[in-house]
């Protein structure tokens, strides 16, 4: 007899240690927000509630991550944290050298400082956003060439991350001299948490075959994209989500990886490759910027709880939990009428701020219009993708970005699904305010990465 699988979803863990939260009103936070130039990575995070701006090393860790910071060894060159770091690693990508990095935009950094450079051209899905910054600070080009229906909100592709093959195809065509790496973002971030599918990448890694060019993953959402796979591609529904790990992997040269992420880390990330010369050329780099080839900016303790993290993460349990969740909070929006990007994606939901703000032209940051009136109605912090992150290109000029999404970003095992339903309540009441809301304007910006540091003020 088939048993019939229960609708509630329940958390595969118990909760072990609580940390309070503090509740402030809603004229603190209008202060608070004020003094922070309506910028939300300027806030300080006792002011936050419920703090939605990433799942970048934001996550809860094990009670087995904890017990591996115990086993961690300090020891500067050769730690044995060291191995059982790189083990673990090669458990699912068994490149041939693993560089560890204290987060993925190092990793980015010591890559493209030794393939970018100026007149090279970096293809990729979509480049998030310190990808971008890294390809273009030397001089590179970073164009994406997602299919056209990842720069659809309201698109139902079930792998709207994939690569456009024909695209793909002309670049490596017009600029075969130019381009010393093709990227692959898994899951697709800046399109909206969306996958990449197994034929999607056994397509790219022909192309860049028959094109001599190596093929790395931006992989820092990698379990979560083999899950997609097992769920949504033919044929791949009764496979362990490891095994789909290693043949995604297989089909790379090489991976810059934010461990912070899936790995369920609260900092690290590695550089891996197969190419033994620029393998070593990244080495040195290493030792320059981040540290020795055993620690690369981390401690041992981190070491050790990385390596735990990616046992943990492709668990089953894990992942079903993990992406029906985040599903919860974006079907609840959809049932109260809030434009959200679909297919749900696994990390995160996106609003799609464009749509909910409609009164607001793109060069008004409607995203940014949406992000700061969750955060003064609700103490919710969200963070902007659109206009403000990708507007301005390297010459100066600004442009309105393809989308303007607001990501709610769910660290992992971290929020119950109280602290979602408020979420969800927040969110309802948002819309009934958001044909009111002001546009924005930047008041000053630095020259890269600007969504971070930028100041605005509302166009009243």
């Amino acid at each position: 007899m088939t048993e019939t699988p229960f609708s509630t979803i329940i958390e595969p863990f118990r909760i072990h240690s609580v940390e309070p939260l503090t509740m402030t009103t809603r004229a603190e936070r209008r202060e608070h927000v004020e003094a922070a130039g309506y910028n939300l990575f300027q806030l300080r995070a006792e002011h936050v509630l419920i703090d939605l701006l990433t799942d970048s090393g934001t996550g809860a860790m094990s009670r087995d991550q904890w017990a591996a910071i115990q086993r961690g060894d300090e020891s500067y060159a050769g730690s044995p944290s060291y191995y059982v770091f790189v083990d673990a690693v090669r458990e699912l990508f068994p490149f041939e050298h693993v560089i560890p990095v204290h987060q993925g935009r190092a990793a980015e950094k010591i890559l493209f400082s030794a393939l970018g450079g100026p007149g090279k051209v970096v293809p990729n899905n979509t480049h998030f956003d310190t990808t971008r910054a890294n390809v273009e600070a030397t001089g590179a080009r970073a164009i994406d060439l997602v299919i056209p229906e990842g720069r659809e909100a309201t698109s139902e592709h079930p792998f709207k991350g994939n690569m456009d093959l024909g695209a793909l195809e002309a670049l490596l065509e017009e600029h075969a001299h130019d381009v010393p790496c093709v990227m692959m973002t898994i899951t697709n971030n800046s399109g909206g948490g969306q996958p990449v599918s197994l034929a999607n990448l056994r397509a790219v890694r022909e192309i860049c075959d028959r094109h001599g060019k190596p093929l790395f993953l931006d992989a820092c959402r990698f379990a979560e994209n083999a899950w997609f796979i097992r769920e949504r591609e033919e044929g791949q529904g009764d496979r362990e989500v490891a095994d789909i790990v290693r043949e995604i992997a297989a089909l790379a040269d090489g991976m810059t990886m934010s461990a912070k992420k899936d790995p369920m880390g609260n900092i690290g990330g590695w550089l891996a490759m197969n190419d033994d010369d620029l393998a070593q050329t990244c080495r040195n780099m290493l030792i320059l910027t981040e540290g020795f080839p055993t620690y690369g900016g981390l401690a041992g303790r981190d070491l050790e709880a990385l390596a735990q993290g990616l046992h943990e993460v492709v668990q089953h349990d894990y992942l079903r939990y993990r992406i029906r969740s985040t599903a919860y909070l974006g079907e609840a929006l959809q049932k109260r009428g809030i434009p959200v990007l679909t297919p749900i994606g696994g990390h995160a939901v996106y609003i799609d701020a464009r749509a909910l703000a409609s009164h607001l032209s793109p060069l008004e940051y409607p995203g940014q219009a949406v992000a700061v009136a969750l955060y003064e109605l609700g103490g919710i912090r969200s963070c902007e993708i659109g206009t403000v992150m990708f507007g301005r290109q390297p010459d100066g000029s600004e442009v309105a970005s393809s989308m303007d999404l607001v990501r709610l970003a769910i660290p992992r095992r971290t929020y119950t699904q109280s602290h979602i339903d408020y979420v969800i309540e927040v969110c309802d009441r948002l819309a009934a305010e958001a044909p009111s809301l002001p546009g924005y304007r930047i008041t000053s910006e630095p020259p890269a990465l600007r969504h971070f540091t930028a100041a605005f003020e509302p166009l009243r």
